[in-house]
């Protein structure tokens, strides 16, 4: 009996003890479990500072050391990545910007604010040059003045592109696909708009010396609009490497642009109105001009004065048959205007400035189209001055999204300046010399008559000019379904085209290409010497006796006989994004190679 107590009573210790064991126990694993989801806490919560820093207030006081990962992979993917790098971490400093690790998002920003910074100081450059020196040649002192205008254009573009990226919340920018593709155009033309004055000064002083003070400040500049388009045009790249949420509108086009019901036929930010308005045949004007005094004024020019700036809605001058021996310009701030006229060879406007003469030629143009969105339909534009004048254009488009609809450009060389920005043109004719349809806008001309005519003495004809300047540019010259055919009795040597720039982007396609062109295609911009690798010059699906491809000339950039999904880029659709913004109804076209 008393044997059993004592069992029973080391049982009961045995037990008590087990208990306090596992009370122990349980207690260990629970310190443990807290520890570890505490280190855990502490480590997401380093990570999550790195990655999405919260701002102190006294960031000021004590400034981190700012770390260069993300800026130096998203400069990367530009030309210049030193600068990119460089410029970006300058202007954050100037900025007081204390975020460790900035994405996407901003550094973009940042980046075409240091581009609009450069050429807000390049756009005051050209007046000093002026002012200090009192016996500037006159054409070196106007094209400097085209420089400042330029300039202003440029940061206008980059501002907008600026506002196209803001809405997002962080690094999640609210742009469509749309929007992107307006970004990549607008900085493109800020480049063209600082290489254009580089090649006005150069034409001035008759490829003299230009002053390198300007020169040396427009090529730095040119660099950092160079780095804001290479980080556009790889922006999903990149927010893919950096994880970044793409917003859904990046994976397809706004249907509900400004709240309006989203209607196929015709282009985004085309309103209820003038979807009605461009479907007339003969739309109800603003003004009509007529030079037998029946309408409102006499010259075209008269009724330009009374158009409202930055109009959202389409303004409209009707113009009546006659010729119009003026110089017509359509400012950057006139927005939404169409000219219409009786016909392309009823209602003719005839201008002679050129260079020979004195004048520029970017200010050439007997027409100038500058403001958004321009339209002219069965109109001609004439340039008189001769082949004897040099550079003497019909008309300069440097207006985005603009249309030419039924028009006659008529001159010798330099006729039709498609300057920059998206231009379409349909059922035209254009006439000219040397380099005639030539600049560095992304442009599709389509079922157009092409006419190269009898030049000078001891010139041949080309008929395109092409100037990209930067491989990222969305920009080229595409013909597609046009007849290539001689004017009058020409006799001179054709080619399809010589490369102005490093990176000439052209595409002749599905065209009727008649025996004027010669055999080898193209041709040198200077004599003896041949074009950079970087050139693109394609055919595809051409017909016709000067179509053939046999003897085109061997160089690494010519393309004599490209892939259906090569051409593709060059179709309505994706060069000039047409089907965002054509109205179909109002206008046939064709939006691809079909």
């Amino acid at each position: 009996m008393d044997s059993m107590k004592s069992f029973q009573s080391y049982c009961k210790a045995d037990e008590l003890e087990e208990q306090a064991y596992r009370r122990r126990t349980r207690k260990r694993l629970i310190i443990i479990g807290l520890s570890t989801i505490v280190l855990i806490a502490i480590i997401i919560g380093a990570v999550f500072g790195t990655l999405f820093p919260v701002k102190s207030s006294k960031s000021n006081e004590n400034p981190p050391t700012y770390t260069a990962e993300s800026i130096k992979a998203i400069c990367d993917v530009t030309r210049y990545p030193a600068s990119c790098g460089s410029s970006i971490a300058a202007i954050r400093s100037s900025s007081n910007d204390t975020d460790p690790n900035p994405g996407p998002s901003k550094v973009f920003t940042l980046s075409m604010q240091v581009a609009a910074g450069e050429l807000i100081r390049l756009s005051s450059l050209p007046q000093k040059i002026i002012s200090s020196n009192v016996n500037i040649d006159p054409m070196v002192r106007e094209e400097l003045e085209i420089c400042e205008n330029l300039f202003e254009d440029a940061v206008e573009y980059i501002n907008d592109s600026i506002s196209a990226v803001q809405g997002g919340q962080g690094d999640e920018m609210v742009l469509s696909t749309a929007k992107i593709n307006d970004i990549k155009t607008w900085l493109s033309s800020a480049i063209t708009n600082q290489e254009t004055c580089l090649d006005g000064l150069m034409e001035a002083a008759n490829h003299a010396a230009i002053p390198q003070e300007m020169e040396n400040a427009t090529r730095n500049s040119t660099e950092f609009s160079s780095n804001s388009l290479a980080i556009a045009t790889h922006i999903m790249t990149i927010l893919q490497s950096f994880q970044v949420p793409i917003h859904r509108k990046l994976l397809k086009f706004d249907r509900h642009h400004h709240g309006l019901e989203f209607d196929p036929r015709f282009p985004l930010w085309v309103r209820r109105g003038d979807r009605r308005l461009l479907q007339e045949e003969n739309p109800i004007p603003n003004i009509t001009v007529a030079k037998d005094g029946s309408g409102d004024f006499r010259t075209i020019s008269e009724a330009v004065e009374l158009i409202p700036k930055k109009k959202k809605t389409r303004f409209v001058i009707y113009v009546k048959e006659g010729v119009y021996l003026e110089n017509v310009s359509i400012d950057k701030d006139y927005w939404n205007v169409m000219i219409y006229g009786d016909g392309m060879y009823k209602t003719i406007v005839s201008g002679s400035l050129n260079k020979v003469d004195g004048t520029p030629t970017f200010s050439s143009g007997t027409l100038i189209a500058a403001g958004r969105r321009f339209i002219a339909r069965d109109m001609g534009f004439i340039n008189t001055a001769g082949p004897e004048k040099e550079q003497a254009v019909a008309m300069r488009s440097s207006s985005d999204q603009s249309v030419f609809y039924r028009c006659y450009f008529d001159a010798y060389q330099d006729t039709l300046y498609v300057h920059s920005n998206r231009q379409f043109f349909r059922d035209c004719h254009v006439t000219g010399t040397v380099d005639f349809i030539f600049g560095n806008a992304a442009v599709v001309l389509q079922n157009c008559s092409i006419q190269p005519r009898q030049p000078g003495p001891d010139q041949f004809n080309t008929i395109t000019a092409q100037s990209k300047t930067d491989p990222n540019q969305n920009t080229g010259i595409s013909i597609q379904r046009c007849h290539i055919t001689p004017f009058d009795n020409l006799t001179a040597t054709t080619y399809l085209g010589r490369p102005w720039k490093d990176f000439a982007t052209t595409m002749f396609m599905q065209s009727h290409i008649g025996d004027i062109v010669d055999p080898a295609g193209w041709t040198q911009w200077t004599q003896g010497v041949d074009p950079p690798n970087t050139i693109f010059y394609a055919e595809y699906e051409n017909l016709g006796p000067g179509s053939g491809i046999n003897e085109r000339i061997n160089w690494p950039g010519v393309k004599p006989n490209v892939t259906t999904e090569e051409a593709r880029r060059f179709t309505v659709e994706s060069l000039i994004q047409g089907n965002q913004w054509l109205p179909k109804d109002s206008m046939v076209y064709e939006s691809s190679l079909e």
